[in-house]
């Protein structure tokens, strides 16, 4: 509307100046070179105007033809362009949907319309990859790193590649070198610092984890946690060979996450062994209070070198007081009172546990404080029985293994931390008669240890038998330091041996012909049924306890 009243304007000026000049004749004389031109001026004036118009338009037509090339190399251009741009789209979802045959033709055509756009090199990658050629998808990716504007892609494909084919050490160039390129890479900081953590390079994840805080791709307390964790594991290996060093990283690393157990424990341990016990049981303290564990209970009663039983006894309850409900208290308390030969309060201890809580840590405890106390073998053999099928304690697991010890990282996943003190979760058998079985055969050598040798020290024996009840409360697949189970069903249980203490003989249940196997069956002894131990049954018929 603009444009029609502008020309509609500029028409009527003209008009106006036309009749201005219609009104006022006049002539113009010129001579030049002999010439001689006579005219009028509304005359001229229409000339001069027509020479103008004129000259514009051949200016325009020359200009055009001395142009013309480019603009039609303009045309072709952009008409490539979209046909790049429509390959590069057509790929991409070809890419996310799979489609093989469809993400390779854009491919090539992207190539053809858009050979240096950086989204056709990673559509060509990305299509190689998609149809297992490693080898092309691998030449791309170092070709990109000449680019400055392509080398973070590069990198980041050349890394993912080198993963796929197990390749660590490349792997951890790649992200090194993405890192000194780009330290804002979130996935260059994560990729390394789990590969140090998998490698055990405990100072150079310290070192990522410090890049990472600095960026911004951890949050502060995450960060703390992981430089604790780092921390530990390295007091950890430098525990015997430099306490001193393992002292300062200890006391560090519990300072940063204070629910840390084995930061605290370590550190209570060397600063007991330095006489520093007021320092040390306040560390310990302050962990228990928030984590109960047992190595914990235990650097606590030993804090004060030349403690006697009793004394450490006090000093369990102390620290029993913190945590009352947690069911370590009282296992804490019960052990530093067998230890100092106080079975009544040990039992004391226990028996609120009895009832809901118990565990087999809780049974074992019950078994020893009968041997030591009464010397009552029927009474051990019903505490190992029922040690055996009673709930699991907790312990140190991680992606579903089971370890004696602390460890910084998971051996299944690498991943940092991932250790818990928690009761593991319980694993399917393949074979419940090959579970049924292994259980069997623990409780039977556990029976037969307590007939085997009267004159054998109490003790002697509620230790062996305690520390048989932890392999055989935990899956097999679950321990990979265990000996591997003996192949047993519960209803052919060809033989039970079991390693006696010290000097004593190896018993072996034998059957009726000498030599030959006969099928047992070992029923847990029940409080009711103090005879029920083992017994024979015949082949043909179903498995019964038999009394002795």
């Amino acid at each position: 509307m603009l444009r029609l009243i502008a020309f509609i304007v500029a028409i009527a000026l003209i008009a106006a100046g036309l009749a201005w000049l219609a009104d006022r004749p006049g002539e113009l004389i010129m001579e030049w070179q002999g010439y001689h031109i006579e005219t009028s001026v509304f005359r001229a004036t229409v000339l001069l105007a027509v020479f103008v118009a004129v000259a514009f338009t051949g200016w325009s037509i020359v200009r055009n033809i001395w142009y013309s090339p480019a603009a039609v190399g303009n045309v072709l251009s952009k008409r490539r362009q979209k046909l790049g741009l429509d390959a590069l789209s057509s790929g991409m979802i070809a890419l996310s949907a799979g489609d093989k045959t469809a993400a390779t033709r854009a491919a090539i055509q992207a190539r053809k319309s858009l050979p240096n756009e950086p989204l056709t090199h990673l559509l060509r990658a990305q299509a190689a990859q998609l149809t297992g050629d490693r080898t092309t998808a691998r030449r791309i990716f170092e070709a990109m790193l000449a680019s400055p504007d392509t080398e973070q892609l590069g990198l980041r494909g050349l890394f993912l590649e080198a993963q796929r084919e197990h390749e660590t050490e490349a792997a951890r160039h790649f992200a090194e070198r993405a890192i000194a390129l780009n330290p804002k890479l979130a996935w260059a900081v994560d990729a390394l610092f789990d590969l140090q953590c998998r490698e055990g390079d405990w100072e150079g994840a310290l070192d990522t984890l410090a890049v990472a805080r600095k960026n911004g791709h951890i949050e502060r307390p995450l960060a703390d946690r992981r430089r604790a964790v780092l921390l530990t594991a390295q007091a950890q290996a430098s525990e015997e060979a430099d306490p001193e060093r393992a002292l300062n990283l200890a006391v560090e690393a519990n300072g940063l996450a204070t629910d840390l157990v084995p930061a605290a424990a370590i550190a209570g341990r060397l600063l007991a062994s330095r006489g520093n016990t007021p320092r040390a049981a306040k560390i310990l303290q302050r962990t228990w209070s928030r984590a109960p564990h047992p190595d914990l209970a235990t650097a606590y009663a030993y804090a004060r070198i030349g403690d006697s039983p009793r004394d450490r006894l006090d000093r369990v309850r102390q620290l029993a007081a913190l945590s009352p409900n947690s069911i370590e208290a009282p296992i804490a308390v019960a052990n530093a009172a067998i230890e100092a030969h106080q079975f009544d309060e040990a039992r004391a201890a226990l028996e609120p546990l009895i009832p809901s809580r118990m565990t087999q840590r809780v049974a074992t405890l019950m078994a020893r404080i009968d041997g030591e106390q009464n010397a009552d073998k029927g009474r051990v053999r019903e505490w190992l029985a029922r040690a055996v099928n009673a709930p699991r304690d907790p312990a140190w697991t991680a992606d579903g293994i089971v370890a004696d010890r602390w460890m910084p990282v998971s051996p299944v996943s690498g991943a940092l931390d991932a250790f818990q003190w928690r009761v593991p979760v319980e694993t399917v058998e393949k074979n419940a008669d090959a579970a049924l079985a292994s259980k069997l055969e623990e409780l039977a050598a556990l029976g037969m240890r307590s007939d085997d040798d009267d004159d054998a020290p109490r003790s002697a024996i509620d230790d062996e038998a305690s520390a048989r009840i932890a392999p055989a409360a935990s899956p097999r697949a679950e321990r990979p330091d265990q000996p591997a189970a003996a192949k047993a069903t519960a209803t052919d249980v060809t033989a039970v041996t079991t390693t006696a203490a010290s000097s004593r003989r190896t018993p072996t249940i034998k059957g009726r012909n000498g030599e030959q196997p006969t099928r047992v069956f070992v029923a847990p002894r029940a409080p009711d049924d103090p005879g029920a131990d083992f017994g024979e049954s015949d082949p043909d018929l179903p498995l019964r306890p038999q009394r002795a």
